[in-house]
């Protein structure tokens, strides 16, 4: 028997008084977060919520997020995780999708007002027959007529719960991919996946009882979820929660809690490369004797940034890769081993990692394929989409990412691209990744995303988005004859355009899908 919450109730059994959470100026103990999260699992034993039914949960970092994420799992039940950007229409999806029997929606702000779109998807989803708002005050009545607030269903439920128990393949969590081909695909992701991904986070930068996190990855995504939030209440630390990237908050919540673990992905290092703290705030001095280390992870962190974050801040950042079809982490740099910036470094214990060609072939060391992924961290299936399942798999028993890499001599793994991401101008391949690299090169870019677009001519051409660094200007032409000088004739872009800024997911990652779609 094995269920995921077993990552909270040992640290609330060994350190209840321990502080688990700290939000601005509250925290909590894990004493506090268990039993709350046993009032969230009667509440919905009382629904009629049963093992193996589906949850969903809309929820930005605040400490609703562990304690009704937690409960839910307590109950026997399946988390599935809703991003808290989507619309009503996009929401109905998921619940339906998921075959979600009950729905907590936070009430969100004038801004987001994330219940009202999220009752909107509830009344046009059937088979959801509860829908919770959390107030950000559990004692605030309910800002839509006739539904239930969190605080209400929990109110007059006992603080004891005992934990229905599940098997070790029995889905936890559906994580949902972000959509770039089609319609989200939930992923299964069973106790055993979840448990074993927590731990190897936890063990492949030593996390400890000591260590004080700071978490503004959205937890309703993998990374965050998994390396911050389970492995760090696995490990029986501290998360500093901030529910927005704001780089200023950051380094504020860095030096207030004296942080010693940050995580992030690459537009959020790009950030922080480049905030200038204009009243001299900060001390980063004071902030670096803290942090210990940095982990990026979500795309691949471009070495010019890697650099300057480590010169800035003084601190190592190590970089890993993998999916929410992987729980996510399938490699990384390890902290007792050799680090090579530029690379995701090695499969962690108990993953394979392989690189396939066309024909499902393993290509030679340093050629580059397909990033093929066996082990323990890999998804039981996509949730009612068997076709998805047989194409990801591919009549192997290897899990195919879609993503493009190469290895080294000494088994370091390098991301190239995404499959569908290859530019082919002129019948020669030609990766983004590789441009985009270059171009950060450059003294006034601070961001470069690089993708195709149709050419009669060369079939694809390639075009390159640029954002300056702050009080830098530069034309598109001074781009185009500099990338002409530093890269192949077949390389360099043809097309340049200067932005303020790009177009991102809430979870920090380039939307090349937008910009495609942009210049059509």
């Amino acid at each position: 028997m094995l269920n995921l919450v077993s990552v909270l109730e040992y640290s609330a059994q060994s350190i209840p008084e321990k502080t688990a959470i700290v939000f601005g100026d509250k925290t909590f103990s894990y004493g506090q977060v268990n039993a709350l999260s046993n009032q969230v699992a009667n509440g919905l034993k009382h629904a009629g919520i049963t093992p193996g039914d589906k949850v969903a949960l809309s929820c930005p970092n605040l400490p609703y997020f562990p304690v009704i994420y937690y409960g839910i799992l307590k109950a026997g039940a399946v988390v599935v995780p809703v991003n808290v950007l989507l619309k009503g229409r996009e929401i109905a999806y998921h619940l339906k999708d998921s075959e979600a029997k009950a729905y907590f929606c936070f009430q969100g702000t004038p801004d987001l007002p994330m219940a009202q779109e999220g009752f909107v998807g509830f009344n046009d989803t059937a088979t959801c027959e509860n829908f919770y708002i959390i107030t950000p005050d559990p004692s605030a009545p309910s800002p839509i007529e006739g539904t239930m607030t969190l605080g209400q269903m929990m109110g007059k439920q006992s603080a004891t719960f005992d934990t229905i128990q599940t098997n070790p393949e029995d889905t936890a969590v559906i994580l949902y991919t972000s959509g770039t081909t089609g319609f989200p695909k939930g992923a299964e992701l069973s106790h055993s996946n979840m448990i074993m991904n927590a731990v190897g986070s936890k063990e492949i930068i030593g996390q400890t009882d000591e260590d004080i996190h700071l978490v503004t990855l959205p937890l309703f995504h993998s990374f965050g979820q998994t390396c911050q939030m389970n492995a760090g209440f696995m490990s029986g630390g501290t998360l500093v929660l901030i529910p927005r990237f704001e780089p200023g908050l950051v380094l504020r919540a860095m030096q207030k809690e004296k942080v010693t673990v940050f995580a992030g992905v690459p537009t959020m290092y790009w950030a922080l490369l480049n905030y200038e703290d204009k009243e001299n705030e900060f001390d980063l001095d004071l902030i670096s004797k803290n942090l210990r280390i940095g982990v990026s992870g979500a795309s691949s962190l471009p070495i010019e940034i890697i650099k300057g974050i480590e010169k800035k801040y003084n601190i190592p950042i190590v970089e890993g890769y993998g999916l929410s079809e992987t729980c996510p982490v399938a490699a990384f740099n390890h902290v007792n081993k050799k680090r090579k910036p530029g690379s995701v470094g090695t499969p962690i214990w108990g993953i394979s990692i392989k690189l396939f060609d066309k024909e499902n072939k393993e290509v030679p060391q340093g050629e580059v394929g397909e990033i093929v992924i066996q082990g323990h961290n890999v998804m039981k299936g996509y949730y009612k989409k068997p076709e998805a399942t047989a194409e990801a798999f591919q009549s192997t028993s290897w899990f195919h990412t879609g993503d493009l890499g190469k290895k080294d001599d000494e088994g370091y793994l390098y991301i190239i691209d995404r499959v569908k991401d290859m530019i082919i101008r002129g019948g020669f391949n030609v990766y983004p990744r590789e441009i985009e690299e270059v171009l950060l090169t450059h003294p006034a870019v601070s961001l470069a995303s690089v993708i195709g677009v149709p050419s009669e001519k060369h079939g694809d051409e390639i075009k390159a988005f640029i954002v300056p660094k702050p009080g830098q200007t530069i034309s598109e032409q001074e781009i185009l004859d500099w990338s002409k000088k530093q890269m192949a004739n077949y390389k360099y872009p043809r097309i340049v355009e200067i932005r303020d800024s790009l177009p991102m997911t809430a979870t920090g990652k380039i939307l090349k899908k937008e910009l495609k779609a942009e210049s059509l």
